[in-house]
């Protein structure tokens, strides 16, 4: 069913007001649609990345090399989802930056997580779709999460949060037994 204002009524989980383009350090979590296990399996403890996880790896670095404002930390591909810690630094290349930029009618703020969000998911979506050869599939779920990253304590709780979240797959609230090699 196409997006009808009249009918639906999209709240948005975004902090109102807040500009998402700001330097700071922000924790994100995307999901896979319907949470099916595309990305790989866990196996003792350690995500195993097939194709489809290459694929979500390959990107997510190439995100920080094609855009001098973004730094990535913290990082993890899982078998239905992805957490990773992006840093906004500022140091984008924009002539005129200081004029802030004026976002589009039909998507996000430039350099902003939106931005960053919207073209990492649509290349990851648009590469496994051209390998499996399935044309307009969904691969994530419409939106992401994202939380504000706001001191230095919550920053090394995250980290620690991502990377030990292959050793808690069967603990975590969006584990799916899932049949390795499926």
């Amino acid at each position: 069913m196409k997006y009808n204002p009249e009918i639906h009524h999209r709240r948005s989980i975004r902090l109102k007001g807040y500009d998402y383009s700001q330097p700071g350090a922000y924790f994100i979590t995307i999901c896979t649609h319907q949470r099916e296990c595309l990305f790989g399996d866990i196996v003792d403890g350690k995500m195993i990345l097939n194709e489809n996880g290459r694929i979500v790896s390959a990107e997510w670095i190439k995100t920080a090399e094609i855009r001098n404002e973004i730094e990535l930390d913290q990082w993890v591909v899982m078998p239905n989802h992805f957490h990773g810690i992006m840093v906004i630094n500022g140091m984008g290349n924009d002539i005129g930056r200081g004029n802030r930029l004026v976002a589009p009618t039909n998507g996000p703020q430039p350099r902003s997580i939106g931005a960053v969000m919207a073209g990492f998911k649509s290349s990851v979506t648009k590469q496994i779709n051209e390998m499996c050869r399935t044309p307009g599939e969904k691969v994530w779920q419409r939106n992401y999460w994202e939380h504000i990253i706001r001191n230095d304590v919550e920053f090394k709780r995250i980290q620690q949060y991502i990377q030990n979240n292959p050793q808690k797959w069967d603990s975590d609230k969006m584990y799916i037994n899932q049949i390795p090699g499926n």
